[in-house]
């Protein structure tokens, strides 16, 4: 039961932590003036904590993870340096790859967080790829590989399913389904099914979940990777979230209309972190003091690495050529 506590009390830092990160970044990126530092485009999960919690939170320090465009949540749930995520969507030297990538592009090979790919699909033959090494090379670990709903309508997400169902491979493919891609929901994008159909089309174990309650979802996860641990193997698993901000930027977009206003409102009443945290008190999992202490420390944590990358240097013009030309 300790253990469990515990795992309990990570899922809770991790949601919270997340979540107040992408409300600092909301809270600075696009201010004009001096707090005008933040150049790269940001993609937020904000509303899509659940997922990368829920899933990261069972994985092994040494099992890799693949991400894309929308990749803060899926970083730090792996365990990705908080302050070196920060310096790179400041393009500050120090950040992931010294701020040659940006938001788009964290990296933490210390945390198993490999790649993010903003190229939608691309990261998903790249980590079947990784899942094949490990294979051939015996290593007992899974990979996993996040990508959203618009990524199902590539066709590399089919000829990568029907290769790793083909060769068993243990991989495991997370579709983020929150329902738009961009500014298109996907009724108007696909035909009425679930799209959990498609990874059972190609004899995939396929998983289908609902819930907000990242605990519940934790439980889930643990299960299904296990499984896909324990008998290398594929699976697919869909799970229902919600972005509360625009595609890409720090805004609320609803007066764009594209989304039904009693949509916006389901999905905020569900938000995961409230409702986790909510759990997490009605079930005694932890008090509301512990809740209040816990928040203090995570907001200064955030606040050091905002602080940190402010102060930190610029790249200068002679490592342009860095990672980019064989010297």
């Amino acid at each position: 039961m300790e253990n469990n506590i515990v795992k309990i009390k990570k899922i809770i830092t991790k949601l919270l932590q997340i979540r107040y990160v992408e409300e600092e970044i909301c809270s600075k990126y696009g201010v004009p003036g001096e707090n005008q530092k933040m150049r790269c485009p940001v993609h937020l999960s904000i509303g899509q904590e659940g997922v990368a919690v829920a899933i990261c939170s069972n994985l092994l320090k040494n099992e890799l993870i693949f991400s894309n465009h929308r990749c803060h949540a899926h970083y730090l749930a792996k365990g990705g340096n908080l302050k070196k995520m920060i310096k790179e969507i400041y393009g500050k030297i120090g950040g992931c790859l010294d701020g040659r990538g940006g938001s788009m592009h964290l990296a933490d090979h210390n945390a198993g967080v490999t790649m993010s790919l903003p190229i939608v699909a691309s990261g998903i033959p790249i980590a079947a790829g990784s899942a094949l090494a490990d294979k051939i090379n015996g290593n007992n670990r899974i990979t996993t590989v996040f990508f959203g709903d618009g990524a199902v309508e590539e066709g590399v997400f089919y000829e990568t399913m029907n290769f790793a169902s083909l060769h068993s491979l243990p991989i495991i493919f997370v579709c983020e389904d929150n329902k738009y891609s961009i500014y298109t929901h996907v009724a108007e994008r696909q035909p009425k099914r679930n799209l959990v159909e498609l990874g059972k089309c190609h004899g995939i174990l396929s998983y289908h979940l609902k819930t907000q309650d990242t605990f519940s979802l934790s439980k889930k996860c643990n299960e299904i990777i296990s499984n896909c641990r324990k008998n290398s193997s594929p699976a697919f698993i869909v799970m229902d979230t919600y972005r509360y901000r625009e595609h890409c930027g720090v805004n609320f977009d609803d007066h764009l209309r594209y989304r039904d206003k009693n949509e916006v409102q389901f999905w905020t009443d569900n938000d995961p972190v409230k409702l986790t945290c909510l759990v997490a008190l009605e079930k005694k999992y932890i008090t509301q003091s512990e809740l209040d202490e816990a928040t203090i420390i995570i907001k200064k944590e955030v606040e050091d690495a905002f602080e940190d990358a402010e102060n930190a240097p610029l790249p200068v013009p002679s490592m342009a050529r860095k990672f980019t030309y064989h010297e």
